[in-house]
């Protein structure tokens, strides 16, 4: 049972929402296609067509989430319009995020709206507070591509309409009742809500209370009764419309429409830019000096997927956790489990505590999808003592790097060029063109995205961009388990632990798909070579024998016979990436998606929204406060760092 902060249950309050809503088949539905579809100008009418048709992209907000019924109604009517937008950004609020069961329930007595409901509801896991980000692939009627994405904001109303800053086509304006609940629908809380809307936003809602028409008419909109569904007499239809210029300033796509895009680098970072904007529907075309892609830092046999845990649950945790989101939603839809990844869970075992554990009383209900204390059970299948402080991240998984990248770059807009070396980006008649070192242009795009790990800061410099980026080596150990004694399978835990360095083992990640081990990696600060060395290799070992004794011990004996592999990462001295636009009043249309650091698999997609979404003008996939620390435009003249793209 979950408690609301007054007292009341949880499941109680919903079912009053079930009885007032109509729960029962009679109501839920048809309210909300009534009061917030019908009144937003969302279903189109004998002689009109609906306010989101022949347009790219349609943002609906609604300030109470609840059931997610409304969000459902409005997902159906979306997918059976066949000139509606080819992307719904639908943004939710709630501060009492529901079971899925409830979800589940709220839409039983409807047959057509079940499968939407299957689909939210197996995503509906680990919503604590902070921005949750949902995309689906899905077809109109006649069998047009599109995409939906949900940004659920947990939290209350209050806060995430000021801090919100995109701008939205219409409002649901929910929640509960206003004698109930006043807070929800106060002059302040309109006033926000008219601080997201454009001029000609339209505005549903069930209530019409005076307080709300009231508030509504200051916010600076016109509002009109309308019919409303039995039993209510009325609802309340509004357009923002006021009768000054709004001085607040949202954000403003820098890249409206989409068109050719030049990605310099295969690896990660350049592979999820590619296809983030290659779905948005960019003509892409990769460029990299290898002649494969993931040719470099990238090419780690495998690497896992875990989220940072801190006790206050700093941003970098946070940041973790929608990295973690984003790639685990991509791997489910692109890669083979078992081959490319698989989500096994991780247990992190805390040595010397490096990384404090939060308080028993911060452990959330919703937390433990992500991480929660292990158990006795899996410290034993680690042959870790019952005392060891350890973690479980649940939601944790083993990824191969190549098959993330290789994947990413096989989307039909992206075209692949290995063997193409970048020496110099200029940008001429509102293009940008890439020369290589004998000064032939090899690529001409509206947009370029430099992607190249630490060379991105060589690249960039003769433009006058300078980034506080740092070369980062790391070396790994690793070996088929066929070419071990078959004993070592029992002495090696059957899924990925880290705490210290990582291991893997029993990975498909051999030259020939054959199951490996790996350990590692080391971090050399400074270094740029990627052959191997001995002292690394026996570093590798040293972590072992601090992480996982047991497995050390079986391991020891063979160690110099176990391969080696190095790369070199990019950090930055914040620790978050450089994403986005670096200048856009000096060198419009040039982007960088770098400093990933040791968490490219977990933080590479994630960026690479980021970036789609500064372009496209679209909500963050993540908390806005944590997108600006990523974006390259904090390395102004300002930075405490002295180094900066001006």
């Amino acid at each position: 049972m979950q408690w609301l902060p007054d007292g009341t249950p949880q499941s109680t309050l919903y079912g009053d929402i079930y009885r007032s809503r109509g729960a029962d088949g009679q109501g839920g539905w048809a309210q909300a296609q009534h009061v917030f579809l019908r009144g937003c100008g969302l279903l189109a009418q004998p002689d009109q067509p609906a306010a989101w048709a022949h347009v790219p992209r349609w943002h609906v907000l609604e300030n109470g989430f609840g059931l997610g019924l409304n969000f459902l109604a409005t997902w159906q009517a979306w997918r059976e319009q066949p000139d509606a937008s080819a992307e719904l950004h639908y943004i939710g609020i709630e501060a009492h995020p529901a079971r899925a069961d409830d979800v589940l329930r709220s839409a039983a007595a409807f047959a057509e709206l079940q499968p939407l409901a299957q689909r939210l509801a197996a995503v509906w896991r680990g919503l604590l507070p902070g921005v949750h980000r949902w995309t689906w692939d899905d077809t109109g009627p006649q069998g047009q591509p599109r995409r939906l994405h949900l940004t659920l904001c947990i939290g209350t109303a209050q806060r995430w309409l000021r801090e919100l800053d995109t701008p939205v086509d219409s409002v649901y304006l929910d929640g509960f009742d206003p004698a109930r609940n006043p807070d929800m629908w106060s002059p302040e809380l309109l006033r926000a809500v008219a601080r997201l809307c454009r001029r000609g936003t339209r505005l549903a809602t069930w209530s019409v209370a005076r307080a709300v028409r009231d508030g509504l008419r200051q916010a600076g909109f016109r509002v009109e009764r309308a019919a409303g569904l039995p039993p209510k007499r009325h609802c309340l239809r509004a357009v923002y419309d006021p009768a000054w210029q709004p001085r607040t300033a949202l954000r403003a796509p820098l890249q409206p429409r989409p068109g050719r895009a030049l990605v310099v680098g295969g690896g990660l970072a350049g592979a999820a830019a590619a296809h983030s904007l290659a779905q948005r529907g960019w003509q892409v075309t990769v460029l990299d000096r290898a002649v494969a892609p993931a040719a470099g830092a990238s090419g780690l046999p495998v690497g896992l997927l875990a989220p940072h845990v801190s006790p206050d649950d700093a941003p970098l945790s946070r940041l973790t956790r929608a990295g973690l989101g984003a790639t685990l939603q991509r791997a489910q839809r692109l890669l083979t489990p078992g081959l490319g990844w698989a989500p096994t869970g991780v247990l992190e075992h805390q040595l010397e505590g490096r990384h404090a554990l939060p308080p028993a009383s911060a452990w959330h209900p919703w937390g433990e999808h992500w991480s929660s204390p292990a158990t006795t059970a899996q410290r034993r299948q680690a042959n870790l003592p019952t005392e060891a402080q350890a973690l479980w991240h649940g939601c944790g998984a083993w990824l191969r790097p190549a098959a993330l990248v290789q994947a990413q770059l096989a989307h039909p807009n992206v075209a692949w060029h290995g063997g193409q070396a970048v020496a110099s980006l200029a940008r001429e008649a509102d293009s940008w063109h890439a020369r290589d070192a004998q000064g032939r242009c090899v690529a001409v795009a509206d947009v370029a995205v430099v992607c190249a790990g630490f060379d991105t800061a060589t690249l960039l410099a003769p433009l006058g961009c300078r980034l506080p980026l740092h070369a980062l080596r790391g070396q790994v150990a690793w070996a088929r388990m066929a070419d071990w004694p078959p004993e070592l399978q029992t002495a090696l835990p059957p899924w990925p632990v880290n705490g210290h360095g990582s291991l893997v083992a029993g990975v498909p990640a051999g030259p020939a798909g054959e199951p490996i081990w790996c350990m590692g990696s080391t971090f050399v600060r400074g270094r740029t070579d990627t052959a191997p060395t001995a002292d690394e290799h026996t570093a590798n070992l040293d972590k072992l024998q601090r992480l996982l004794p047991s497995a050390a011990g079986a391991l020891a004996p063979h160690w110099p016979q176990a391969q080696a592999w190095a790369g070199v990462r990019c950090t930055v001295p914040d620790r978050f990436p450089i994403v986005g636009a670096v200048d856009p009043q000096r060198w419009p249309g040039l982007c960088v998606l770098t400093g990933l650091g040791a968490r490219g698999l977990t933080l590479s997609v994630l960026a690479g929204e980021v970036l789609a979404a500064q372009l496209h003008g679209e909500p963050w996939p993540l908390e806005p406060a944590l997108a600006h620390k990523l974006l390259a435009l904090r390395w102004g003249r300002s930075s405490p760092h002295g180094a900066g793209p001006c």
